[in-house]
């Protein structure tokens, strides 16, 4: 399935709409399920922020899109504030609870890797691959 069919029509940089078709240019998008209110998900945030933005530096082609589950729009603005990828909009929580499903999301944080190309899932273990590829010498890691 074509990452439009995944994520919608469009996602955020910051507050500028972004249109899915363009994040096939890229060879894996993670897709981060984390929340403010997690401490668990605020212990892995900036880990991830240091490992996209190393594998970025590096010339790969990665993108990741934020999904909320924050209880309201102004924590989830509040936690992508510190977050340099995109954002699937607050207001779609409808898409959210399809992917949580699609990719059985039990808990968070929790990062899906996905063929940004194709939209098969590369892995459901996003967090493990970032915690033991630290350098990203096995993206994109199919």
């Amino acid at each position: 399935m074509a990452l439009v069919g995944i994520l919608g029509k469009k996602v955020l940089r910051k507050s500028d709409a972004v249109d899915v078709t363009t994040l096939s240019e890229n060879d894996v998008v993670g897709i981060y399920f984390s929340a403010h209110w997690c401490p668990p998900c605020r212990a892995f945030t900036p880990v991830l922020v240091e490992y996209y933005n190393k594998l970025r530096s590096a010339g790969k082609k990665f993108e990741i899109v934020f999904v909320s589950s924050d209880r309201d729009e102004a924590s989830c603005k509040e936690y992508y504030d510190s977050m340099p990828w995109l954002l699937l909009p607050y207001e779609e929580r409808d898409l959210k609870e399809e992917l949580a499903q699609n990719y059985g999301i039990r808990g968070i944080p929790t990062l899906v890797f996905v063929d940004a190309k194709t939209g098969d899932t590369i892995s459901l273990e996003g967090r493990q691959i970032v915690n033991t590829d630290t350098e990203g010498a096995n993206f994109p890691w199919k």
